[in-house]
């Protein structure tokens, strides 16, 4: 009997932890493929990530100046840069030389960031990499979660990725 209560009593308050905070996240945004031709308007460019050389969890952000919401990394301050109101044409042209810090860069993918209304709220360049070297072209996972007057951005690199560079050394020294 004991256990049944006990055992009651932890996948409540289980349950209870994963409703409030899946509650508290806020909605979740996507993004879609878009052409770098439809950027219209003024930008704040976010620059996250290049912080060494060859530095795979580089990504560059265009927060849509005038909107209600403003982007916001979730990440320390050393890890992204802000230019704040740039015309398309030159916030473009910035974010298209930022993901080539690195030596396996092939081309940045623009994406559409939207509102649940549908409003574009800004753009992404996610930079796309020899799939030789990682395994895969694709090495980012980028969540956006609207919360109040804020989408907050987390980067991180996919798992496998992550795995991979952490234990390709170690990898060397056991061969040698």
């Amino acid at each position: 009997m004991k256990l049944k209560t006990t055992y009651a009593l932890f996948v409540s308050g289980l349950l209870a932890i994963l409703a409030l905070t899946s509650c508290a996240t806020g909605p979740r945004l996507n993004a879609q493929a878009a052409q770098g031709a439809e950027i219209a308007g003024t930008y704040n460019v976010i620059f996250y990530g290049c912080n060494y050389f060859n530095d795979p969890e580089t990504v560059v952000f265009l927060d849509k100046v005038g909107d209600p919401y403003t982007f916001e990394p979730f990440a320390p301050d050393f890890v992204y840069r802000i230019k704040k109101g740039l015309p398309a044409s030159e916030a473009l042209a910035e974010a298209d030389n930022f993901p080539n810090c690195t030596s396996s860069f092939r081309y940045a993918q623009v994406r559409r960031i939207a509102a649940p209304s549908g409003d574009i709220l800004g753009y992404e360049l996610r930079p796309l990499y020899h799939s030789f070297v990682f395994g895969r072209d694709d090495v980012l996972n980028v969540d956006y979660l609207l919360k109040d007057d804020k989408v907050v951005i987390y980067v991180t690199l996919d798992p496998s990725v992550e795995k991979m560079l952490r234990e390709g050394s170690s990898r060397k020294r056991m061969r040698d």
